[in-house]
This record gives C-alpha cells, sequence and structure tokens, in this order.
C-alpha cells in the first residue's frame, strides 16, 4: 500500500522511565489515531497536500502524486507552486504572490477556486478546482494551509458536449426554417417570426437558465457553508429570473394572438383624461426622484376604443420610457384631440435610439445596440405596433441618441370595424 508521507516532527523529550506496559498503554491510542488519518489520505481519491508557511510540501496523499505524475518522496519539501502551479493554461508565467492558494497565509482565508490548471511532471496540464484552507495549530497560531484539488477533466469535456449538441441543434432549426420558407412562400412571415424566435428563446432564455442553474447548483453544493442572507440572495435570483421568464411568456402569447388574428377587440365609451391619469398613478409608474408628468388642454376626451388595447399602447411605451431614462430626467405624457384623432405623446430624455435600430424597432425580439445590461424582451413595441395597427392608427417616432426619444400614437376617437 502507498505510504503517507509526512514531514517529521522534532522528536519530543523522551518519557520518564516507567514500566513498559504503561508506556505502550500511554502510546497506543497516539499511534492508533496516526495509523488512522494515514489510511484515510491513502484512500481519498480527490488530490490533498499541505504546506508550511514557506510554501513548502510537508504531506501528500496518493491521490494528489499520481494526478501530476511524481513520486511521493519527491515532493516533500518542495515548493508546490513551482511543481505543478507555475503557469495559467495559456502557459504565461503564474506569479506565486497571485496564486489564490498563498491567500491562506496572507489573511486566514479559505479559497475555491473552478477555473485553473495544475501542471504534471511530463509537463501536460489538467483542468482543477480546488481548496485553499488556513491550518493552525493548538494555540490559534497559522502554520500553513490544506490543499485539496480534483480533475475535471471529464467535467469539462461534458460541457464542450453539450455545448456542441447545442450548436448543432441550433444550426439544425435554422436550416428546417430555412426549407419551410423555400417551400410555402405564403408562410415567409409566420417562419421569420419562427426564425426570430428560436434566436430570441436561445438568447433571452438561455440568461435566466443560467442564473438558476448557477444558483441552485450552488445552493447544492455548499449548503452547509452558506449563510440564511447568502441563500435568501440566491433564492431571490431565482424568482426574479421565473419572472422575467413569465414575462416573456405572456408577450409571445400575445403576439401569436395578433398573427392568429384571435385578438378579440371590444370597444367601449370612456373618457381619456382620466384614463391617462389613473394609469400614471399606478405604484408602477412612481419615479420617486421626478414623477411622469401629463399635460392635456381639454377637461375631457370621450372616446370608444378598447381600454385594453389602449392601456397596452400606453403602459408599453411608458415602461420604456422609465426603464431607459435616468430618475433625475424628466418624462412627459401629452394627450390631445384634433377633429376625430386623438394624439398621444410620450416624451423622454433617455439613452435615445440608434440610427442604426431605427428601421427594426418594430420588429419582434429586436432590442437596440445601446440598452446595455438593462432587462428587456424585444417585444414591447412590436405589440405596441400591431395594437396600433388594429386600431387603425399610427405611431411614428424621433430620436437623439443620448438625449431623448419621442413618440407620437394618432387614433380614431371611435373604432370601427372594418
Amino acid at each position: 500500500m502507498a505510504q503517507n508521507y509526512w514531514l517529521q516532527p522534532e522528536q519530543p523529550a523522551p518519557l520518564p522511565k516507567v514500566n513498559t506496559p504503561i508506556r505502550q498503554v500511554l502510546e497506543q491510542p497516539l499511534e492508533q489515531l496516526r495509523r488512522q488519518h494515514q489510511l484515510i489520505l491513502n484512500a481519498v481519491g480527490e488530490g490533498i497536500y499541505g504546506l508550511d508557511l514557506d510554501g513548502y510540501v510537508t504531506f501528500v496523499n496518493p491521490a494528489a502524486a499520481a494526478m501530476i505524475n511524481w513520486p511521493m518522496e519527491d515532493l516533500i519539501g518542495k515548493s508546490m507552486h513551482t511543481v505543478m502551479h507555475h503557469s495559467h493554461v495559456d502557459g504565461s508565467h503564474y506569479p506565486r504572490e497571485a496564486c489564490p492558494i498563498y491567500a491562506a497565509f496572507q489573511d486566514g482565508s479559505i479559497r475555491r477556486i473552478t477555473h485553473e490548471v495544475f501542471w504534471r511532471k511530463d509537463g501536460t496540464s489538467f483542468p482543477v478546482e480546488y481548496i485553499s484552507t488556513p491550518m493552525h495549530d493548538e494555540a490559534g497560531q497559522l502554520i500553513g494551509a490544506v490543499v485539496t484539488f480534483r480533475d475535471i477533466t471529464q467535467r469539462r469535456w461534458a460541457e464542450d458536449v453539450l455545448q456542441r449538441t447545442n450548436e448543432e441543434l441550433e444550426q439544425k432549426v435554422q436550416k428546417r426554417t430555412a426549407k419551410l420558407r423555400q417551400a410555402n412562400e405564403q408562410l415567409r412571415e409566420l417562419s421569420d417570426m419562427r426564425s426570430r424566435f428560436v434566436s430570441m428563446v436561445c438568447h433571452e432564455f438561455r440568461n435566466p437558465l443560467n442564473n438558476i442553474i448557477l444558483s441552485v447548483s450552488s445552493l447544492n453544493r455548499y449548503d452547509s457553508q452558506l449563510q440564511p442572507a447568502e441563500k435568501a440572495d440566491y433564492l431571490l435570483n431565482i424568482q426574479a429570473n421565473v419572472d422575467r421568464m413569465t414575462a416573456m411568456i405572456d408577450d409571445i402569447l400575445v403576439i401569436g394572438k395578433i398573427e392568429a388574428k384571435v385578438l378579440d377587440i371590444h370597444p367601449t365609451q370612456f373618457e381619456l383624461v382620466a384614463f391617462c391619469r389613473h394609469l400614471i398613478d399606478e405604484p408602477e409608474y412612481q419615479r420617486p426622484q421626478r414623477p411622469v408628468e401629463f399635460a392635456c388642454r381639454s377637461r375631457q376626451i370621450m372616446a370608444n376604443l378598447d381600454q385594453q388595447l389602449l392601456r397596452s399602447i400606453l403602459s408599453n411605451l411608458l415602461s420604456n420610457a422609465i426603464r431607459y431614462t435616468p430618475d433625475e430626467n424628466p418624462i412627459h405624457i401629452k394627450l390631445a384631440k384634433r377633429q376625430n384623432q386623438i394624439i398621444l405623446q410620450v416624451q423622454d430624455q433617455g439613452i435615445g435610439i440608434c440610427p442604426a435600430d431605427r428601421r427594426d424597432l418594430f420588429e419582434p425580439f429586436h432590442r437596440g445596440r445601446n440598452v446595455s445590461n438593462i432587462p428587456g424582451t424585444g417585444l414591447g413595441l412590436s405589440i405596441v405596433k400591431q395594437f396600433v395597427d388594429l386600431l387603425h392608427g399610427t405611431i411614428e417616432f424621433s430620436s437623439q441618441l443620448g438625449t431623448g426619444t419621442t413618440f407620437i400614437v394618432r387614433l380614431p376617437l371611435t373604432y370601427l370595424a372594418i
């Protein structure tokens, strides 16, 4: 059986001469304990080694030595950083002072790393995840560190296979979509939407799903080490990502009803000024620094329209204005009546729209190039445009990058089915 190598501690002072049976009774538990520790280290499948305060190896188990192809006896007393952690994955020099393992010597902290490599004696490397844990003596003094690591080559291989499979699947979906467009020109618009839908699902759904998977993995892996507040943060992150995907699905269902021409229109008579004021007063449209400003020269404007569609038009435009406008900048909503039309204007002083995005602004799943990490599905303005069309109205906009955007919606006062 492979032996575990330890630095020999300083020999204790000889015991007083006592009866031999008594010395055996005193020494037997200590020897058994050493033997048990040695058997445990030899049996563990993960690599384990210890370092003193100078970074030299004090003990190493067979699994660690086997993974880096070094004899155990040759590792004792060597700098483990020089032996197997001397370079990054690209071969560039890895300074010892930048190594997370040695942070345990500086601040006594535990470091968990999942994205580095260790090097074998033959010059080849393998991906690892490792934990560096500070080691203290009975008096609480820092005396070194214990490092536990594992070879994650198989896991990385599986991740690469999964990624390639996803890419191949996406290519198959795109090819299938192209064949459908060629087979039937009458389904061209539907095929385009399906293609964009696939792209949106791959991109917009992948981020929240990855966040959820990462949170669940962290909860499973470090459950016993996480504080209650940290667990709560992971759960809140999962809930936020679920809500984000639910909102996307709701918008997709609305688009589907419009495309299938099964969205019913129910016009009713109502007063527009009060309608707009009530919408702006709802909690989700409250701004702490600059409340949304509403203006209308008329005290009352009666209209005969579908309130749900009009509400969706105004709420989407207002939500976008709030989302892309700094809290300290103003947002204005103006309502006017001209002959048999109503004119709704939503004006902000936000980030503006890039010229390259304006042609496709009302296309489903399209998002501006300058939105950065501001959340959104790219469906809101598409829904607005199609609802305006259903009500036989028009929508136009003007925008200046970095200055703001103004949307103008014109609708007939009375909806007439065609």
